[in-house]
């Protein structure tokens, strides 16, 4: 199997009269939703705001590819595909990102964020920040607390203190590339 993805053909779809687009969300999680309809999102206004000047961003695509996937397809969109199109091989899932945190709640004054752990964090960490209608930053962690200073957080939902680069809101992800496949 391959995953449809469809990002490219924005303007294609638009102009054929579709006006919704169906996301699977079912059975994935938060990280896959918020990543893959943000990347969409940003196709569509892009779209709406300049259809004779649109391009396709690169971007949007390396943001699809951040979440859990298989080798993308458009299926039978533009024909129907030829054994050069589906793929016997595997049915493995690419997954270089690892969705490590999410933001409960950030003090501007301080620039700390209560962000509940989804996976395991430690001080050194590159991380990327990402929320609704923003584009993403990436972030050395440098500290973090729990109720004291911690070096590590290897608890699934343990409640942390992160100091950020930037303001971000509540909701906001953090995930982390994966390093030699860990």
């Amino acid at each position: 199997s391959r995953d449809l993805c469809m990002i490219e053909s924005i303007p294609e779809l638009v102009e054929a009269g579709i006006s919704s687009l169906k996301i699977e969300g079912r059975m994935k999680s938060v990280f896959y939703v918020a990543t893959v309809v943000a990347a969409y999102r940003k196709a569509i206004d892009a779209y709406f705001a300049d259809p004779d000047g649109y391009a396709f961003r690169e971007e949007w695509m390396t943001e699809l590819k951040k979440v859990s996937h298989r080798e993308f397809t458009t299926g039978f969109y533009y024909h129907k595909p030829t054994n050069h199109d589906q793929n016997y091989q595997t049915s493995a899932y690419t997954r270089d990102y690892t969705f490590t945190g999410m933001v409960r709640s950030y003090d501007p004054e301080t620039g700390y964020a209560i962000v509940e752990q989804r996976n395991k964090m430690v001080i050194g960490d590159e991380i990327e920040v990402f929320g609704p209608h923003t584009d993403f930053f990436t972030q050395g962690l440098e500290e973090m607390y729990n109720e004291e200073p911690i070096t590590a957080a290897p608890h699934p939902q343990q409640i942390l203190k992160i100091k950020m680069a930037k303001p971000v809101d509540a909701h906001f992800m953090l995930r982390k590339k994966k390093e030699n496949g860990n």
